[in-house]
């Protein structure tokens, strides 16, 4: 009778499977971080067709050690510091192996009682860790994108007297037009999340920040009064604590006294940042964030966690249920006071995301993810002062956490600074041949208008020396840029 494929076979292809991560991970270091590969290239070097016939696994792993692992951008490399550096540990790839062996669907507690119950109780591990209080109740999700979306779901739920999960919005003139406000720093998954709850894109204010990147409290009072005159009606406040470009930090406090005092929705993304929030000195720099009606941090972005793991803790979970349960008959169960995830978001079918999570906190232990954390903070500062320390570059924002942006500032004939629009092509020119060299991977973002670099650091397997290293390189690609007059 056909079935799987015979156990002695799966052992021994799982016991090759174990070599081929543990060497990567030993020699990821080896590969250049982006593949010297062009757009096309992989796909011309598989078949067309599946197979009719089935394959020997020892053939299929060793295209994948030939065509797969050579030809990904290495996230896991310690010279990835592009976008926000993650890291897939050892432990966490070990909870994903077993995960995918159990192969369960945490929707509701009857499905897998265990993924429900440990889901809970590492939420409120990291909970402690973070330093949030008893109220928040947290559970996982896939990206911040969807965390964010839940919770803007449960805000608009809230609103009294529209009924949106059951009449919409559509064809309902009587209901103003509904506004969210977030800094013109915030992450364009806010845009989405207004998108896909029928806000549309324009209802989202983007607000103005201060000369480091804040959101600046009055202007967000103005636009809330401005949008009330207008016949708008307020939704909710995002506020973002460490934000992509910059990772600058909203005046929580403020923010929250202003949504307390127009009745709106506080929602914190602290995606990236809220992991640094397990060391109480990087804590500080967050305050107020326990405050907020719902906040979204990621372990897969600074707690070594593979991706995906996005953990939403809201302070009335009640609110995430009145929006999103519902349940068919053939879902429904008997067992008292116990939590369905399904109840809590969008979707039904949940991979066993907590498990990955649990083995990362223990396997490195709080104090160990401190010590972690910390080191990538310090070699930030390190790299930091080196900017500010050399000729011919700048900073361009407060470095609070592991992440430093800066610009190179070459000079005219005339030996003035260089004008903007040729500062940014000396720029662009400088990342693009930084991210060529090899050993090395960074992103820009624009701030005020400027090309800008950055360096996030966040991976395990960086270390001071990559760093110095980095530096050495970017210094020597500018002085070459500049003798050829760029």
């Amino acid at each position: 009778m056909p079935g799987d494929i015979p156990a002695d076979d799966f052992r021994r292809a799982m016991h090759r499977v174990a070599d081929l991560v543990a060497d990567y991970l030993e020699s990821v270091g080896d590969y250049p971080v982006l593949p010297r590969v062009a757009p096309g290239e992989v796909a011309r070097a598989l078949p067309a067709a599946a197979p009719d016939a089935p394959e020997p696994l020892d053939r299929i792993l060793d295209d994948y050690r030939a065509l797969i692992e050579p030809n990904v951008t290495h996230w896991n490399h310690p010279g990835f510091l592009a976008y926000f550096a993650i890291t897939g540990s050892g432990p966490g790839i070990l909870g994903e192996a077993l995960t995918a062996g159990l192969n369960i669907n945490a929707m509701l507690w009857r499905s897998s009682p265990a993924a429900t119950e440990l889901e809970e109780r590492v939420c409120d591990w990291l909970r402690r860790m973070m330093d949030l209080p008893e109220g928040f109740s947290g559970h996982v999700n896939d990206t911040a994108s969807i965390s964010s979306l839940v919770a803007l779901a449960a805000a608009r739920h809230r609103l009294p007297g529209l009924d949106v999960r059951g009449r919409g919005l559509a064809g309902r003139p009587a209901v103003a037009p509904l506004t969210l406000y977030a800094s013109d720093q915030a992450h364009s998954s806010i845009d989405k999340a207004a998108i896909v709850l029928g806000l549309g894109a324009e209802s989202v204010r983007r607000v103005e920040t201060d000369g480091a990147f804040r959101m600046s409290v009055p202007a967000l009072a103005a636009a809330i009064a401005e949008d009330r005159a207008a016949g708008r009606l307020p939704m909710a406040v995002v506020a973002t604590v460490g934000t992509t470009s910059t990772t600058s930090v909203d005046p929580v406090p403020a923010i929250a006294d202003l949504c307390r005092d127009q009745g709106l929705w506080l929602h914190v993304d602290a995606a990236y940042a809220g992991s640094a929030a397990i060391c109480p000195e990087l804590r500080a720099l967050m305050p107020g964030i326990e405050r907020a009606d719902s906040l979204v941090v990621n372990p897969h972005k600074w707690l070594f966690t593979p991706v995906d793991c996005s953990v939403l803790y809201v302070r009335d979970p009640a609110l995430l249920k009145a929006a999103f349960s519902l349940v068919p008959e053939y879902l429904r169960t008997e067992e008292p006071g116990v939590t369905n995830l399904m109840d809590l978001g969008v979707q039904l079918g949940r991979r066993f995301r907590a498990l990955k999570l649990w083995m990362v906190i223990r396997a490195f232990g709080v104090e160990g993810l401190r010590e972690r954390i910390r080191e990538h903070c310090a070699i930030a500062r390190w790299l930091a002062g080196a900017v500010a320390a050399t000729p011919g570059f700048e900073l361009a924002a407060p470095a609070p956490f592991s992440t430093v942006c800066f610009r190179a500032v070459p000079r005219g004939d005339d030996g003035d600074p260089a004008d903007g629009d040729r500062c940014d092509r000396f720029n662009e020119r400088l990342l693009a041949a930084v991210n060529a060299a090899g050993p090395f991977f960074l992103s820009h973002t624009v701030l005020r208008g400027r090309t800008t670099l950055r360096v996030a650091i966040g991976n395990l397997r960086t270390t001071r020396e990559h760093i110095e290293a980095l530096w050495r390189l970017v210094g020597e690609r500018a002085a070459a840029l500049a003798a050829e007059g760029v």
